[in-house]
């Protein structure tokens, strides 16, 4: 009985994954999609717990607890706004329980394994202690506990060569070799620090990439950990999160115009810095100001309207009352839509979660492809917190380090309206060219702030014309 019923509930686990991914890839199936992982994931524990080798499920049962009081304080406790973080967290717990798994099946059964078993178990342990300190990086910058600026040396990529030579000649040895001797602490250990000088060269900005690429390398280390465990649901899991990170790693890498082999090696999010500081960077250039009660007015004459979001709403918490403002336009007439890129925020679809958080329409919600025709006929464009996926420098300037990178083309719209805290520039340390725009009003603060005020002057243009 048990023989039978544990192959089908890994069947169905895998089955339930792959429906579920599927659902999730749009926003009106999104909540049937997670309700399939949740059932693929229960049926697959319930796979795990049924096999013959557990004699004391004691332990496995304290670890349940504890596993999930911490995953409930996580869910309760850090906001929607803290998502990225939480998603940083989310892999560096995974990676670590399959490095660990990977650590304990090595001097347990470090003789009993063929050569396909000893070269997954060596992937599963690599990737698994890369995944984790390196995760446990991206969530310090994201934090705020690390500078967000990317940490670069001389010799920073030699010495990451470096690193991952001797880590895979290390493995390789194991495998010829397996013995628990010190050759495989020191694999552990360089795979940590490897996993540290992997993502400190990369800038908080560029976290959409690192977060895909790192959720890649936890699937494949889980993918790994089913193999040398022979759990097909945790092949087939791990192969789905490895499949999809990989493919968002090299759609985000497009999206920024960066090279996926930089990414790779942890180069990206430095690019440009050295020559970040040139174009106008000490030019005197001539910004416009507005208050909230100007922005007001321009709002509520206008017809058509795109929103644009950026890290800056998500900081600000703003999203509810961005969307109040949409409010009161849509009730005088107005048309207002959301234009997203792909890379806006610390993880992909940050903007997309913060906008479904604050319940606005999906069909207002538009990628960058799907609305950039649009900004031509726009009345206004309102900026909320984004800064280089907006700067038509983009587009224009060769000599910029952003040059060839899609952008927002939020420059065509006849006003534009950028909420911002002051004219620092983006991860990419280049001058915003939209703010020096003769059609750009700039409103300086906090953003929740400044888009409640709107509120409040929107309601009394109302109010006067009553």
């Amino acid at each position: 009985m048990r023989d039978t019923l544990i192959p089908l509930l890994y069947l169905a686990s895998g089955t339930l994954f792959i429906f579920g991914l599927r659902g999730i890839t749009h926003p009106r199936s999104a909540r049937r999609g997670l309700a399939l992982t949740v059932i693929g994931m229960a049926a697959a524990i319930a796979g795990t717990l049924l096999q013959q080798e557990i004699v004391d499920y004691r332990w496995i049962l304290l670890a349940v607890l504890v596993g999930s009081l911490v995953g409930g304080a996580m869910a309760k406790y850090m906001p929607m706004t803290a998502m990225p973080e939480r998603i940083a967290l989310s892999h560096a717990f995974g990676a670590l329980a399959a490095g660990l798994v990977g650590t304990a099946e090595y001097y347990e059964h470090v003789a009993d394994h063929s050569s396909f078993t000893a070269v997954a178990l060596m992937c599963e342990v690599l990737l698994g202690f890369v995944t984790f300190t390196g995760s446990l990086m991206a969530f310090g910058k994201l934090k705020g506990i690390l500078p967000g600026r990317p940490t670069v040396f001389p010799g920073q990529q030699s010495l990451n060569l470096l690193l991952f030579t001797l880590m895979v000649l290390n493995a390789l040895w194991l495998v010829a070799d397996p013995s628990p001797d010190a050759r495989f602490p020191i694999l552990i250990g360089l795979s940590a620090l490897f996993g540290i000088l992997l993502v400190v060269p990369i800038g908080g900005a560029d976290m959409p990439t690192v977060i895909s690429l790192l959720n890649s390398y936890a699937g494949l280390s889980g993918a790994a950990m089913g193999l040398v465990l022979d759990n097909q649901a945790l092949i087939i899991a791990g192969a789905l999160d490895g499949a999809s990170g990989l493919l968002l790693s090299v759609m985000m890498s497009r999206a920024m115009n960066r090279s996926f082999r930089n990414v790779l090696f942890g180069a990206f999010g430095q690019a440009g810095t050295a020559s970040a500081t040139m174009s106008h960077q000490g030019d005197e250039r001539p910004v416009r100001s507005a208050g909230p009660d100007e922005a007001a007015m321009l709002l509520d004459m206008a017809r058509d309207i795109i929103i644009v979001p950026g890290y800056g709403m998500a900081v600000a918490q703003a999203q509810h009352r961005i969307k109040e403002v949409a409010e009161r336009l849509e009730r005088g007439g107005a048309r207002v839509r959301y234009a997203i890129h792909p890379v806006a925020g610390r993880m992909p679809g940050h903007m997309n979660v913060l906008l479904a958080e604050a319940d606005v329409p999906y069909d207002r919600i538009l990628d960058m492809d799907e609305i950039n025709s649009d900004f031509g006929q726009a009345d206004v464009a309102l900026v909320v917190g984004a800064n280089d996926v907006t700067n038509p420098a983009a587009r224009t300037r060769e000599d910029s380090p952003i040059y060839g990178m899609p952008v927002l083309d939020v420059a065509a719209a006849r006003t534009v309206m950028v909420i911002k805290r002051g004219m620092s520039t983006g991860f990419s340390g280049v001058e915003n060219d939209l703010y020096h725009l003769d059609k750009t009003l700039m409103l300086f603060g906090d953003a929740k702030d400044v888009a409640s005020n709107v509120v409040r002057e929107l309601e009394s243009l109302r109010t006067q014309k009553v």
